[in-house]
Order: C-alpha cells, then sequence, then structure tokens
C-alpha cells in the first residue's frame, strides 16, 4: 500500500468533485501505478495536462509513483513557455490566444500585427468577454483588475501601462512570447490571415502613389483589405527588431 498526495491546478479541478477542488488530498493505492494511469482513475484526459511536478521536480506520464509523492497537474500554460521545463510532450499545448476589453484597441491592432489571434470589439461588454474568453479558451486582455477575481475566467492577464507600445513590450516579455511572433501575418482590421495578391488584381483600388512605389502587395481573405510595405510597416520592423530581436519578419517581407 503506498500513499500519494495530489494537488490539481487551474481548469482540471472540474474533473474531480469539490471537496478536491484547490486543496492538497491523499490517494491510496495497492501497488504502484503510473502517473498516466492515475489520470484515467481521475476522468482526467492526457490532452489536458501539460506539466506534471512529482516532489517539485518535471516528470512525464511513464512515472511510476512512490509512497508519499506529492503530485501537482497542471493545465495548459498559457501565460509562460514552459518549452525548457515541461516532460510530458515534446512541445506544450500553447495555443496563444487574446480578448482585449474595450479600452485596448490599440494594443488589439500591434498585437494582430506581430501575429497574435486577438478578437476585440467596442461593443463587448464585461460579460460578453467572459463568453469569448470560456467559449474559445482565450486569455483575457485588461486594466480593470476585477476580472482577475472572476471565478469563471481561468487566463487573465492585467495590463498596466496606458501606452499601447509599452503594454505590448510587457505583455511580449512577462508571457514569454518572443518565439512565438510571426509579424505581419495577419489582417490589423479582422483578425484573419494575410495572403500576397497580384498587383494587376488590386490596381484600380490604389492611390497613384502607392500603385507608383509599391509592387507588393497583400490582402485580407476575410474583409479584403490591402496591405503593403508603407512606411507604417517600416516603422513596426524597427520596432519588433530594436525590443524583440527578430531579424526575419514573415508575411509582409
Amino acid at each position: 500500500m503506498i500513499k500519494v498526495y495530489y494537488r490539481f491546478y487551474e481548469e482540471l479541478n472540474k474533473y474531480l468533485p469539490e471537496e478536491k477542488h484547490k486543496v492538497w488530498f491523499e490517494v491510496k493505492y495497492e501497488k504502484r501505478i503510473s502517473v498516466l494511469n492515475a489520470l484515467h482513475i481521475f476522468n482526467i484526459p492526457q490532452k489536458k495536462v501539460d506539466l506534471l511536478l512529482v516532489n517539485q521536480k518535471s516528470k512525464g506520464f511513464d512515472y511510476v509513483l512512490k509512497n508519499n509523492d506529492r503530485i501537482s497537474v497542471y493545465p495548459v500554460f498559457e501565460l509562460f513557455d514552459i518549452t525548457d521545463l515541461t516532460k510530458v510532450r515534446e512541445k506544450p499545448l500553447r495555443n496563444i490566444k487574446f480578448v482585449c476589453d474595450v479600452h485596448l484597441g490599440k494594443l488589439c491592432k500591434y498585437l494582430r500585427m506581430l501575429g497574435f489571434d486577438t478578437l476585440y470589439s467596442n461593443q463587448n461588454k464585461p460579460n460578453d468577454i467572459v463568453k469569448i474568453s470560456n467559449n474559445d479558451n482565450r486569455i483575457v486582455l485588461s486594466k480593470d483588475y476585477s476580472y482577475n477575481k472572476n471565478k469563471n475566467i481561468t487566463h487573465f492577464y492585467w495590463v498596466r501601462s496606458s501606452d499601447s507600445r509599452e503594454q505590448l513590450k510587457d505583455l511580449i516579455r512577462k508571457m514569454q512570447l518572443v518565439k512565438s511572433i510571426n509579424p505581419f501575418t495577419r489582417c490589423i482590421i479582422c483578425n484573419d490571415y494575410i495572403k500576397e495578391i497580384d498587383k494587376n488584381k488590386v490596381k484600380d483600388r490604389l492611390l497613384p502613389n502607392t500603385n507608383k512605389f509599391f509592387n507588393k502587395f497583400y490582402i485580407c481573405r476575410t474583409c479584403d483589405k490591402i496591405f503593403w510595405k508603407g512606411s507604417h510597416y517600416e516603422d513596426m520592423v524597427e520596432f519588433i527588431n530594436r525590443h524583440f530581436i527578430i531579424k526575419n519578419t514573415n508575411g509582409l517581407s
């Protein structure tokens, strides 16, 4: 007979009885079993677990439980990169998606510019933000700290600065998103992907100087917005390289 102590975090608690939510609890086994088999007993899907700590050390699903082990089980880490820490899979489950509140329209555009899936509407109420976050597993971005107290929100980032570029720099650094930057691949208007298009197909929609000085164009597959490498593009490339050291800009490169 061995005794093992468990602590499950965030949304993994929904698979457990309420009395086991957010607390350490003891489980006894007649023989030693693997962590994976233990999770199956709890009816917790393997694909929902992103990190296992056994006695504060990262382990894989094949770890065999020992007497008095303390097992911490974590879901997907959206708020920071655990690539160098997790041993349950080669690449973490992290799928970075945001929803901004009504005060962060500029931050939304900058995030889209860096390639991050970001939703925003100036018509969204707090309840709308919560629903969007829950339905689509999106991280809520807001300057309103009260969102952090909402039990229905599992991922929240408190935006502190009032300057949109400072907001962006803080978010990228604190959430360790530099490796996930894929600039100029999304439409800053509607959030969908953009693709290259032949100039002749959009020539009649261009202003005279744009038509004269630029030859490479991109278009959003949803809202039909046209993009090219103008002064705003050059400004953002300089900003990205200066603050995030991203030399290879995809999309409008």
